[in-house]
């Protein structure tokens, strides 16, 4: 003899199949959004995105952007040192204004100091020129952060005398965001230091 009861459990036998299914579905479906999401991140970590000058899109790897820092950040340190040292009587107001944009308080710092001390009054008083001969950085990294050693050979012509010296300076360097054309490279010095300074003798500069 039939009953209705019969046809009511296998009704919830196929609703128990569909939830068991769809539940399934479910399961697959997030963990392979899951999957998906790290995969793309992933790959987000290991590269970057620049925009070509004809407006298409390139993927520039993380090895690529370290080349990159240090092409940029030596290039920081050329220009610094050119703006800082490379000075004279017509020139060294404006160049010293375009070196404060590329230094942190340590380079003010300095500059507020050697003003004190009566440098920039007697490049006036004696219309002495500063020129910088030859820059070589050297960078060092250390869990991400930046330190540089620059050793810098000027010369100071006071018209029948000219004396050439070798300075070496040291300091960190953070990314900062870009400033055209105020601070190109995105990169500002910190705890900069005039470590020795020392007078190179005629044999010295032929080496």
């Amino acid at each position: 003899m039939k009953t209705p009861y019969k046809n009511i459990y296998s009704v919830l036998n196929l609703n128990r199949f569909i939830v068991l299914a769809v539940v399934v579905c479910a399961l697959l479906s997030s963990t392979f959004s899951v999957w998906m999401v790290f995969n793309t991140h992933q790959k987000a970590l290991n590269s970057a995105f620049a925009i070509n000058t004809d407006g298409s899109i390139i993927p520039l790897k993380l090895v690529t952007q370290k080349e990159n820092f240090r092409v940029e950040a030596l290039a920081h340190l050329d220009l610094f040192h050119n703006y800082f040292y490379n000075i004279d009587a017509s020139n060294y107001e404006r160049n010293l204004e375009k070196a404060l944009w590329l230094g942190n308080s340590s380079v003010d710092n300095l500059y507020r100091q050697k003003k004190a001390d009566g440098v920039y009054n007697r490049l006036l008083q004696y219309s002495l020129v500063q020129k910088v001969l030859g820059i070589d950085s050297r960078l060092s990294e250390n869990n991400g952060s930046y330190s540089f050693t620059t050793t810098t050979i000027f010369e100071i012509n006071r018209g029948s005398i000219i004396d050439t010296y070798e300075l070496v300076s040291t300091g960190n360097l953070i990314t900062v965001d870009r400033n055209f054309p105020n601070n190109p490279h995105g990169l500002l010095i910190t705890k900069y230091f005039e470590n020795t300074l020392k007078k190179l003798n005629d044999e010295s500069r032929k080496e």
